[in-house]
């Protein structure tokens, strides 16, 4: 396994951008109003031929002051994410904000990493020039040793800071890691507030993202891998999706667009839902955008528990569901309580399933005697006195299952019999849980 290098801090004090440049690309929301990183974001960072994996985690915020407020309680949250982090990593990078100088919480927190017997690199941030690095001496008093004055920003001294995490990692030769082309991408998005958080926290039996009744509480997508009985996962708990005309924050708007990235770049897409609402409009969106990449689908009706169920209601939330939602009307469906764990173990398995069909491959022989059998079931359309004849299909992708048609007149095929064709592709050769894409091309 690769080593687990923490970078904490008070809030503001630059981790997320000191973690954007370590890993090469914008994986942390940065913004200048305190607390946006809440959750524990996770990145590989290679530096002279060693390769670990860095972790961003929220601003530690001195909360013995708490009262019943909600900011407060989340301060406490992000404390114990923060904690959760430091008790798998080798070595830890305690960012301080050298404008503001040293605080009472960057002594509480050096002060707690003495106590941990932790690998503590300290990295004086925000030294843009050189006339800055007196500001570097007041934290000796830390107790942790030569502070790396930096500028996460602009990439100031940030190489001199990365040797010095190397040097605590040491020079071992680390174990080869997998290869993720054998890991399944796994999207979890909705609304706000509908359960992705705790879904993803009851899977794995572990509190790794943040979850809170206050709306909003994920804004980054956390990425996090996973093994189940021989298979890998990764995945990524967005940020809720809302309608356009409320996304009036430019921070919501980059965690949106996180959101939707993360769709694009999955293989399955889980799509929750709140069993106390009917399909809302924007769950529609989802699930049109759902379709339109082409990704596998499950869908996700948490808080069942609080429902008074029986094999009647389901049957019945089912019509309503795939009436409102019938652009993913392929997407297999489950009743689950992320609070109780009802079924949620049932997901892996449904993943595994739902990908396999999304990965599927036929042989040309066999996909076109199936051709041959659904067409005698439904004659082609005619128009004009010409009748659509198709010669000959296979299938040039997966990931959707994509097929070619030969035909005489690609023209003639109607919206009907396009759908017609499709569900029954869908049901003779298995693919319930994955879009499927035709095209056709005149023969020559």
């Amino acid at each position: 396994m690769k080593s687990v290098v923490a970078i904490v801090g008070r809030p503001n004090v630059g981790k997320s951008t000191l973690f954007n440049r370590m890993v090469g690309e914008r994986r942390s929301i940065t913004d200048s109003t305190p607390g946006v990183t809440r959750d524990r974001i996770y990145g590989d960072v290679e530096w002279i031929g060693r390769e670990f994996i860095a972790v961003d985690t929220g601003g530690w915020e001195d909360d013995g002051r708490s009262d019943t407020g909600g900011e407060e309680r989340m301060s406490a949250s992000i404390r114990r994410q923060v904690e959760l982090a430091l008790e798998t990593c080798e070595v830890v990078i305690l960012v301080v904000d050298g404008r503001e100088g040293l605080t009472s919480v960057d002594q509480m927190i050096a002060d707690m990493l003495r106590r941990r017997g932790a690998s503590v690199v300290l990295a004086v941030n925000k030294i843009d020039a050189p006339a800055q690095r007196s500001a570097i001496y007041d934290f000796y008093q830390l107790g942790l040793g030569d502070p790396i004055p930096i500028s996460a920003e602009h990439g100031r001294n940030t190489g001199d800071l990365l040797d010095a995490v190397v040097f605590f990692l040491g020079t071992e030769e680390e174990l080869e890691g997998e290869s993720r082309e054998d890991c399944i991408d796994v999207a979890i998005v909705g609304r706000p507030n509908v359960g992705k958080s705790s879904l993803l926290n009851s899977i794995l039996r572990d509190e790794r993202v943040l979850v809170s009744e206050q709306p909003g509480t994920t804004r980054d997508s956390v990425e996090v891998q996973w093994e189940w009985e021989g298979h890998r996962f990764t995945f990524v708990d967005t940020a809720g999706l809302r309608r356009r005309a409320r996304i009036d924050e430019k921070l919501e708007w980059f965690s949106v667009s996180r959101a939707l990235r993360a769709v694009r770049m999955s293989d399955v897409v889980l799509l929750m839902l709140d069993a106390e609402e009917m399909v809302t409009e924007q769950d529609q969106r989802i699930a049109s955008y759902i379709k339109r990449q082409g990704r596998a689908a499950i869908l996700l009706v948490n808080k069942w528990d609080l429902v008074e169920a029986g094999e009647e209601t389901w049957r019945t939330y089912c019509d309503a569901l795939y009436h409102g939602l019938h652009f993913v009307d392929y997407a297999p469906a489950l009743s689950i309580s992320a609070l109780t764990g009802q079924r949620v173990m049932r997901i892996p398995g449904e993943i595994v399933r739902v990908y396999e069909q999304w990965r599927s491959e036929f042989r040309t022989p066999d996909f076109n005697r199936i051709i041959r059998e659904v067409m005698a079931h439904h004659e082609p359309p005619a128009r004009g006195g010409r009748k659509l004849r198709i010669y000959y299909g296979t299938q040039i992708a997966t990931g959707p299952p994509t097929f070619l048609f030969f035909a005489n007149d690609p023209g003639l095929i109607n919206d009907n019999y396009r759908r017609y064709m499709e569900r029954a592709l869908r049901n003779e050769l298995d693919l319930m849980g994955t879009p499927v894409r035709m095209v056709f091309r005149k023969s020559e």
